[in-house]
């Protein structure tokens, strides 16, 4: 039986569900895969940081979190940023959940490059880090014989990268498309019953799958970075999301909803990369689909990819809606979990 301490930088919603995760799997994790852990380091961007190389009491973190207090009075020791939680949790294994920066990719960056440094495993759900440091944190993972993990960055806990890294070894692919977007996609199929765009948006944001500020989402830039780890991973290429085409939903109005729905079609966010030789080409844009693809059964919060390699044709992955939400906390906390296992047991 192997003790993991396990340090998490960023405690929201995603960090919060892996840890009630964790809790529920707690005997399975023992009984199954001979893990047990405890939590070592945490910290948040509103509530403080905490150490004890011991253990934290958890339940009470959650608790103070919630109640908006600091997660402070549970640490055996000063500390008063990410890097030094790191630094003195003394942990196996580090949970990255910062804000992603799209330009950057940090502080995230440096925060798996401290961790790997200190002997964890880094695992994340934070785009930013295969944008702009996939390179050099793989190689950073491997002359410490850790390893970097992000399963979590596109599709919330569908497994797509793990797919190619273990069950396709040596597939190259040549092109990708789909809808990685839950929120573009829900608003886009409220708007077929009815809704205006503003109604929709409204919606997502009830729900908590938009942002006060839905840019992010309905302009394309949360697929263009999606799309940019997928090419820079799978396709071995670094690309940024400024070098894809991008496109995002606001020019699309209940007319045209209306009129494509009159001719049996669907107007979906659809993201997308071709290789054609040397030169890769992404791209994120509204585009009419019609009932013969995939696409047009992702409805609401599905979301889905259709991948096409040299050695098996085409592969669709697809994650469907579940009770009303797509890729929220409780699927992008799996995926961390899922990473965590396969991270520990090599």
């Amino acid at each position: 039986m192997t003790h993991y301490k396990l340090t998490f930088i960023g405690f929201g919603n995603v960090a919060q569900a892996l840890i009630h995760l964790l809790e529920r799997k707690r005997a399975t994790l023992k009984n199954q895969y001979n893990i047990m852990f405890s939590v070592t380091g945490i910290a948040t961007g509103k509530h403080g940081f905490a150490v004890n190389p011991n253990g934290l009491d958890i339940e009470k973190a959650l608790s103070l979190v919630k109640s908006g207090q600091s997660v402070a009075s549970l640490s055996s020791m000063p500390v008063n940023d990410s890097l030094s939680v790191i630094k003195q949790s003394k942990a196996d294994v580090m949970f990255e959940n910062s804000p992603v920066n799209v330009a950057t990719g940090q502080p995230a960056i440096d925060h798996v490059r401290v961790a790997l440094n200190a002997n964890m495993h880094a695992i994340t759900a934070n785009k930013g880090t295969v944008v702009h440091g996939y390179r050099e944190l793989t190689a950073l993972a491997k002359s410490k014989n850790k390893k970097f993990y992000f399963e979590s960055t596109v599709l919330g806990g569908t497994p797509v990268f793990s797919v190619f890294r273990g069950a396709m070894p040596a597939a190259e692919l040549t092109s990708f498309k789909g809808i990685i977007n839950s929120t573009t996609n829900i608003i886009l199929t409220r708007m077929e019953n009815g809704e205006t765009f503003d109604e929709a948006v409204s919606y997502c944001q009830s729900i908590g799958v938009a942002e006060t500020d839905p840019s992010n989402d309905v302009d394309g830039w949360d697929a263009a970075i999606k799309v940019a780890a997928l090419i820079t991973v799978l396709m071995d290429a670094p690309f940024t999301p400024q070098e894809v085409n991008r496109t995002g939903i606001r020019s699309i109005t209940p007319e045209m909803i209306r009129s494509a729905k009159e001719r049996g079609q669907r107007w979906k966010l659809v993201a997308s990369a071709e290789r054609n030789g040397n030169q890769i080409k992404g791209r994120v844009a509204p585009e009419l689909v019609d009932a013969s693809s995939r696409l047009y059964g992702m409805e609401s919060a599905s979301a889905g990819l259709e991948f096409r390699t040299d050695v098996l044709g085409d592969l669709a992955i697809i994650q469907t809606e579940r009770a009303g939400m797509g890729a929220g906390p409780e699927e992008t906390a799996y995926g961390l979990f899922a990473d965590f296992i396969n991270a520990v047991n090599g």
